[in-house]
């Protein structure tokens, strides 16, 4: 080894003289000029760049090891020697040099050989370089002596080699556990779930030498890997013209005699014709041309994980003479066709006038569907969760999902899908839906359920992963085989259009989600169909990337391509994906090019911008035309089964508690194990006051009785998802249902350690999305109406982001589909100076999309509300409001203006005895102030903190004047609080003035919502009067001092003028 030593530093001496025979002042400036030219020439070979990049972090691992000094050294030389080889005779002394690297198959692998096939490009540079080669020649030959040396010295070598192999075991065994520290240690918190892990066999020691031995194969297998997607027959018309693609050439790599024989072992999954592992370069590469460029194309090379690129690699090499189907299965196929031209030939002649927003062009989705299903129901899932747009909708329903016909052109003759004595407005054909029982053979039922879709694109998969997680988790919980893991019985299916894919960040949104422990489905299928077209844009002009499929590398997912012309390739392609997603449990896409055969509807005319395209779709021999999409929504039945359909505002229930069970389950929310450290500091400030003021009877604060309600329903078998960024700890460090130790950084979630069988409470904090993640909780709020689901904005008006899942869902579900959602949006809202962001929640908007009726002068008004929509001022009413949302026997939507300084307001309290049995959520809270309600001469009206201010300066006025002003609080203002208001007001009999009082200005908050509604039940033809802020496009000044001055004149005139 001394003499090894020797000959490498001498090497590297060498390497410093050779700078006298070259112009430029060093050669490290030399080395990286003709880097710098040679970058030019060989920009596509990412696998020498790969390499060098394994080299230079490998030089970072060992770095500052003096045992790894030889090491460190010989690998730079070996860097720099790639960087300059420049003739023939250099390439067999890279060679040896690799032999050398590659003894320990952890260091590198062998991807060497992309210098032989660079030769050509090379000797090109070599001419135009020739001062240069003096110098680049002694280095080769003191390279050569090295190698020399090597072969004298092997057992040394070896031993060098051992080290690395121990230094490296070592330093990925710290890695993991560096990275186990990077993140809570969740795995025990409730809800906290990740897929099973798959492991995938690397190389045998024969066929990592086999690789080494036949580097320029393993370059040429890797390119066809790496971009033989690109040479690929994808477009059904034939519009794409088929790059050159000169990487997929075999003579590039020195590989020119096709009769050549090879060892493929480790490097190709193929069954040579005579049985043995070797094959001819001809028979190597035709078979790669059959399986990358064919019909069917593939992307995984960027997927970090080695085992997922082996795999893929393997498995589709090794299934690629088994993609031939039986002829049940053909028949099959057939007669889907078959059945989706008659039903569309049928709506076209009856119903030629309605946007059908037909699947003509891409018939081969309705056989990935089949496909998908057939393999779910073989496989033991037993339920699909299905999302998708307009596109091909009714064929799908009709053909594959058991939809009546009947029932849809009773829709399209101007019916309602539903009864005439249910109360939904119904929705258009192309949102409708409809969940059946599938079955292909096997034992147990697929149970497919479709969700509504609004017409915003892609709004629906983020409800779809939600939907997904809320039934694995009711799966879950009743499952009792320990073995069952995340994706075992449940699967997402997101249907996608090629422009809305690039360019809706919803999608970026929710795949942002898909591997997230608390929202995982242990993967999702995605099928983009792709029409080449979005509405009148070409791709050229709709993105940005080669496929519209590029997105979903943003998660690292593989995508495979394949042309719609092809339903038994588009089956193929499936079950691929099927595999994938089944063994690593995470998002795969498939990219389905096709086209539309019509514009963007049957109404369009689309030669008017894409004339040649509509010329070649015209003339092309006709595919099954699919014209319609769903209608009907899933009724309700299993979990729904005890609930009901209201027709107006029921009573106020009864959802008090034992006041003994409300002491349990506080204490229980704020006790650990001793053993598990809380920071000193909410000990002090969070555990301590809460436990001394359950002990004393004194009143509670917002975030305790909040617990108790959470606790209560805990403790009542049912289930609660609290989701939102931070809201473990809540955005004004309040909450704090989750623990994390000091010294671990474990999770302990105390409250769901009340009792062996209470439900269960998951808190996930969620990533920084708003639109995907309330339509995550939203999804999970249609499917489990056991399961209380709570979506916290950090501040209110967080929700902007939102706005297209409250307006086509939150507020609308019910009344388009029937589907009742149970789903909590606290949203802090409050003036405290903060400025126009994060002060307002706007719940006017929340108050514009309700439905209730605007004139409540008679006595028999009905209500039967959208949406709650609530300003709670007390810890008892949010205490109530949570427990009501599962207490009844039927679904709304609760929308809560939640506090922020109220979270730690002493006049802000509840007694205990304000929850127990008895009690119930009071929609107005009466005047407590005044003492001779017959003196009173002006009613105040007022919601949400602004009562605890205006309170405070009635305290400061004087008595005569105080016995002339009541002040009423409204906490629920959708349901309107009709009969409770007018109630109200029969105790002020003498009464002159009613004024609407709030800190919002007076395009916002309440009142436009109110006015006319408070009108209506105001005698002796009274105009209600308002105090607040004068309209202004921003919800607030940001100026500090006009804050504190219009704050001050809205107090002082609340009681002036009387």
């Amino acid at each position: 080894m001394n003499v090894l030593t020797a000959r490498i530093e001498a090497l590297e001496r060498s390497v410093c003289s050779a700078d006298a025979d070259i112009h430029t002042t060093n050669l490290a400036e030399q080395v990286a000029l003709i880097e710098r030219q040679l970058s030019k020439t060989l920009a596509d070979h990412t696998s020498l760049a790969r390499a060098l990049d394994k080299y230079e972090a490998l030089k970072d691992i060992i770095e500052g090891d003096g045992d790894m000094e030889l090491a460190r050294r010989a690998l730079g030389v070996t860097a720099k020697a790639e960087l300059i080889l420049l003739n023939d005779d250099a390439l067999k002394i890279l060679s040896d040099l690799h032999t050398i690297r590659d003894l320990q198959p952890r260091i590198s692998q062998p991807e060497y050989a992309t210098a032989a096939g660079l030769l050509p490009q090379v000797g090109e540079l070599e001419k135009q370089h020739a001062q240069q080669a003096s110098a680049f020649r002694q280095v080769v030959a003191d390279i050569s002596s090295v190698v020399d040396k090597y072969h004298a010295d092997t057992e040394a070598m070896s031993e060098m080699f051992i080290r690395w192999d121990q230094t490296l075991t070592a330093i990925e065994r710290k890695v993991t556990e560096l990275e186990a520290i990077r993140c809570y240690n969740e795995d025990v918190a409730y809800g906290y779930r990740v897929p099973k892990q798959f492991e995938y066999p690397d190389y045998s020691p024969e066929q990592l030498k086999n690789r080494q031995q036949q580097a320029a194969l393993v370059c040429l297998v890797d390119a066809y890997r790496s971009i033989g997607h690109r040479a690929t027959d994808l477009d059904p018309l034939h519009l794409q013209q088929q790059p050159s693609i000169p990487e997929l050439n075999p003579a590039r790599y020195g590989l020119s005699n096709m009769n050549e024989q090879f060892n493929i072992d480790g490097i190709l999954e193929m069954s040579p014709k005579s049985g043995s592992k070797t094959a001819s370069i001809a028979e190597i590469h035709q078979t790669l041309v059959d399986i990358y460029c064919g019909r069917v194309a593939f992307e995984f090379e960027h997927i970090p994980d080695t085992a997922e690129r082996r795999w893929f690699a393997d498995y589709i090499e090794s299934t690629s003479d088994q993609s031939m189907l039986d002829s049940a299965k053909k028949r099959r196929f057939h007669e889907l066709l078959v059945r989706s031209e008659t039903f569309d030939n049928f709506m076209q002649k009856k119903f030629g006038q309605v946007k059908r927003y037909g699947l003509e062009g891409a018939e081969s989705a309705i056989i990935a569907l089949d496909e998908l299903f057939s393999l779910c129901n073989h496989s033991g899932i037993t339920d699909a969760i299905l999302g998708m747009p307009h596109r091909g909708r009714l064929n799908i329903l009709v053909d594959l999902l058991k939809y009546p016909p009947r029932a849809l052109f009773h829709k399209l003759q101007g019916n309602a899908e539903f009864p005439d004595n249910l109360p939904a407005s119904g929705d258009v054909i192309s949102h409708i839906s409809s969940s059946p029982s599938l079955n292909y053979g096997c034992k147990e039922d697929l149970n497919v359920t479709m969700l509504h879709n609004p017409s915003h694109l892609e709004a629906v998969n983020p409800v779809v992963s939600g939907y997904g997680r809320a039934k694995q988790m009711y799966l879950y919980d009743k499952n009792t085989d320990p073995g069952c893991a995340l994706g075992d019985r449940l699967i997402g299916i997101q249907i996608h259009g090629d422009a809305a894919f690039t360019g809706q960040g919803v999608i970026m949104e929710t795949l942002g989600l898909s591997n997230l422990p608390h929202f995982s489905l242990g993967g999702t299928i995605h099928v983009i169909i792709n029409n080449q077209i979005g509405y009148t844009t070409p791709a050229t002009n709709a993105r940005s990337t080669l496929y519209t499929s590029d997105v979903g590398k943003l998660v690292n997912a593989p995508i495979i391509h394949v042309n719609g012309d092809y339903p038994e390739e588009v089956a193929r392609a499936m079950r691929i994906a099927f595999e994938y997603r089944k063994l690593f449990r995470k998002d795969v896409i498939i990219d389905l090019v096709t086209f539309r055969r019509w514009g963007h509807n049957e109404l369009d005319e689309p030669s008017f911008t894409q004339p040649q395209m509509y010329n070649i779709i015209r003339a092309r021999e006709s595919v099954p035309k699919v014209y319609e999409r769903k209608m009907m929504a899933d009724h309700l039945n299993g979990k729904w089964s005890g609930l009901v359909m209201p027709t107006q505002i029921a009573p106020q229930p009864d959802t008090g508690v034992a006041k003994e069970t409300l002491r349990e389950v506080g204490e229980r929310s704020v006790l650990v194990d001793q053993t598990f450290k809380v920071h000193p500091r909410l000990v002090k400030h969070h555990i301590q006051p809460r436990l001394k003021r359950l002990a004393e009877d004194l009143a509670i604060d917002w975030a305790t009785a909040e617990s108790l309600a959470f606790g209560s329903l805990l403790k009542q078998g049912y289930n609660i998802r609290l989701c939102g960024q931070d809201v473990g700890r809540g955005t004004f460090s309040q909450r704090h249902a989750m623990f994390v130790c000091q010294e671990t950084e474990n999770v302990f979630v105390p409250l769901n350690n009340i009792s062996k069988t209470q439900g269960k409470i998951e808190v996930a904090n969620s990533n920084l999305s708003e639109l995907a993640v309330l339509g995550f909780e939203y999804g999970v709020s249609i499917q489990s109406p056991n399961v209380l689901p709570i979506w916290e904005a950090q501040f209110g008006d967080f929700n902007n982001t939102a706005q297209v899942i409250t307006d086509t869902y939150i507020s609308s579900g019910e009344t388009k589909w029937l589907r009742q959602s149970g789903l909590v949006m606290l949203l802090p809202h409050g003036y405290d100076g903060a400025g126009p962001e994060h002060s307002s929640s706007r719940i006017e908007r929340f108050l514009q999309l309700c439905n209730t009726p605007i004139d409540m002068s008679s006595n028999s008004v009905v209500q039967n509300p959208n949406m709650h929509v609530a300003i709670p001022t007390t810890p008892a009413q949010i205490f109530h409001l949570l427990r009501r949302q599962m207490i009844r026997n039927y679904r709304k939507p609760l929308i809560v203006a939640g506090p922020k300084t109220l979270l730690r307001l002493s006049a802000a309290t509840s007694s205990l005895d304000d929850m127990t049995p008895g009690t119930s959520f009071n929609p107005i809270l009466p005047d407590v102030l005044s003492k001779s309600p017959e003196k009173v001469v002006r009613v105040v009206f007022v919601a949400g903190k602004l009562y605890y201010d205006l309170a405070k300066a009635y305290a400061e006025q004087s008595s005569e004047l105080t016995d002339r002003v009541a002040i009423v609080r409204l906490e629920e203002i959708c349901p309107f609080p009709r009969d409770e208001l007018a109630n109200e007001l029969e105790r002020f009999p003498n009464v002159r003035e009613y004024v609407w009082c709030q800190e919002e200005t007076m395009n916002a908050g309440a009142f436009t919502y109110v006015q006319p509604r408070i009108q209506s039940l105001l005698p002796n033809n009274i105009m209600l009067r308002y105090i607040g802020r004068a309209p202004l496009a921003a919800p607030v000044t940001g100026i500090s001092n006009i804050f504190k001055a219009e704050q001050s004149r809205i107090l002082k005139e609340a009681f002036t003028g009387i």
